[in-house]
């Protein structure tokens, strides 16, 4: 089969699949007014009705569906995390064998690709795609609530069961060792589980498309279990799961990137911080994101990508700098050996005493990272063409793991080290989103650094917003990348309502329970495309 774009026609060697299916054939391709439109027939219709029936719904009955939202995520979390931990684990290991088996060799776009992007365009792009928003809401909070809830011990209620929120055994009256494992914990969330998460429907969706000539869809990964019947009804409702999972996943993202950019500028300029200010910072950001649609992936995603990176580098290196610079150097290679010893313990799915810690925070963590895993998916296949496999998973499994450690390291150490040696605990007794500011704020410079990095925040989001929109609209018009730029405008819209729309019904809370509802049944999604990858790679032509 053929495409009418060059970046998916393949150079040297492929083995491709032979079907009849056209790219776009069940699509509706019509004129409204100066605008073109190309949608999948099924695919757009039902997800984005859904989507916006979804967001009239929450924004009409706001009270009635927060508390909705709070028993949905307690439920899931509370009586699946063994689902969550397990396949997390599975996703893992499938990375690590492709790094060391033979389909290393495979090179994604053929035998003879070459790379669409520089190592440092590429690293940008995927990390700034990644992790943003949440490295900046999390850098200081979690370390510094793992590293608390550690040093507090355990405690066990009436009924038995621990009330605490330490990880694993918890490091009572040991500052050390507390901080040590609840670095360990903070890097089991940001380090090689998310990344092979994103990785394996990733490599999936690039090796479907580039090598194998299918639609870049989520669809298309699922051939091999499939056959033809990937183009009807199978097929519809994995593209369905996939918008869903991309738009709730961005949603949760987006909603605490405006909660802490509101709070950064109550902190700087006294601006007031509740819902109303997180609104309006969604809509101007969605604003911004709707130029940066408007201007295309090169011009538009990869600029802003390569801002955010200079951006974050300047604020870690200062942190480094001006902060713990001794601690820092050497946690990081501590907490990389808590981060080994402690694994077997923080990845255990069953017999689970710290259940708060494992429902709490692995299990929505994982659902978070798999409802982003076809936006972060699609978008890293869509800049890795020419990489080999093993390059490709070495660089997306370890790489932005290391940064992450290195991040996490960084800003939680200052802020722990602030507590035990300096007595300040401003950041630790701030909420959440306003820990990172406290955590500036004593160090040199704060009112510039907090700029930055409410900056960083708006732009992350601005960068993920736009990201999200190209996945979304390539899914839903069933897996064209030039489809025309009014749909990318139509998703790009509705991300910032959704977010919207969470925030007015529940905040956190709700931003969480979509997550999570949305990851389960995309969990097995991805379970089963692992199968089907092993499959595709096993018929491909090995370079040398």
């Amino acid at each position: 089969m053929t495409d009418n774009t060059d970046i998916m026609k393949p150079d040297g060697e492929v083995t491709p699949i032979d079907t009849d299916y056209q790219i776009g054939q069940d699509n509706i391709a019509l004129k409204v007014g100066p605008f073109g439109l190309d949608i999948h027939n099924r695919v757009f219709l039902i997800s984005g009705l859904a989507i916006v029936a979804f967001v009239i719904l929450t924004l009409a009955f706001q009270s009635q569906v927060a508390p909705l939202f709070a028993s949905t995520r307690d439920w899931l979390t509370g009586n699946l995390d063994w689902f969550f931990l397990t396949a997390g684990n599975i996703f893992v290991l499938v990375c690590l064998y492709l790094i060391v088996s033979p389909y290393g060799k495979v090179r994604i776009g053929g035998t003879e690709a070459t790379p669409d992007y520089s190592y440092l365009g590429w690293f940008s792009m995927l990390f700034a795609a990644g992790m943003g928003i949440g490295l900046m809401f999390y850098g200081v909070s979690e370390p510094l609530s793992h590293y608390g809830a550690a040093y507090g011990g355990t405690s066990v209620g009436a009924d038995g069961l621990r009330t605490d929120w330490a990880p694993l055994g918890g490091a009572v009256g040991d500052t050390l060792a507390a901080e040590r494992l609840g670095m360990a914990a903070t890097i089991y969330h940001w380090g090689l589980h998310p990344w092979a998460i994103y990785a394996v429907l990733a490599l999936g969706l690039a090796l479907f498309s580039f090598n194998k000539g299918l639609p870049l869809t989520v669809r298309s990964v699922f051939y091999p279990l499939l056959g033809e019947r990937v183009w009807g009804w199978p097929g519809h409702i994995i593209d369905i799961l996939a918008v869903f999972a991309t738009m709730f996943g961005l949603a949760t993202s987006l909603g605490l990137g405006a909660s802490q950019a509101a709070a950064g500028l109550n902190y700087l300029f006294g601006v007031p911080a509740g819902v109303t200010t997180q609104v309006l910072l969604v809509i101007g950001i969605t604003a911004i994101a709707l130029v940066s649609v408007l201007a295309g992936l090169d011009a538009g995603v990869k600029r802003l990508s390569q801002i955010n990176m200079t951006l974050a580098t300047i604020l870690l290196l200062f942190v480094i700098i001006v902060g713990p610079t001794l601690a820092i150097v050497t946690g990081f290679f501590g907490n990389l050996f808590a981060y080994v010893q402690n694994l077997p313990g923080l990845s255990n799915p069953v017999g689970r005493e710290d259940a708060n810690f494992a429902q709490g925070w692995t299990a929505f963590y994982w659902a978070w990272w798999i409802s982003w895993s076809p936006f972060v998916g699609m978008f890293i296949a869509r800049v890795s063409r020419g990489r080999t496999v093993r390059e490709f998973m070495i660089s997306v499994l370890l790489i932005p793991s290391a940064a992450c450690v290195l991040w996490m390291t960084a800003f939680g150490s200052t802020a722990i080290s602030q507590v035990v040696n300096d007595g300040y605990q401003a950041a630790a007794n701030a909420d959440l989103e306003l820990q990172l500011f406290a955590m500036l704020d004593v160090l040199p410079l704060a009112q510039i650094t907090s700029f930055i990095a409410i900056i960083l925040v708006i732009v992350f989001f601005v960068t993920s917003s736009d990201s999200g929109s190209l996945v979304i609209d390539t899914i839903a018009a069933g897996g064209k990348v030039d489809a025309p730029t009014p749909q990318r405008v139509f998703w790009c819209t509705f991300e910032g309502l959704v977010a919207i729309a969470l925030l007015l019904g529940g905040g956190l809370v709700a931003l969480q329970a979509m997550a999570v509802s949305t990851g389960l049944p995309f969990t097995v999604v991805l379970l089963a495309s692992c199968v089907a990858l092993f499959k595709g790679l096993a018929t491909e032509p090995r370079g040398k």
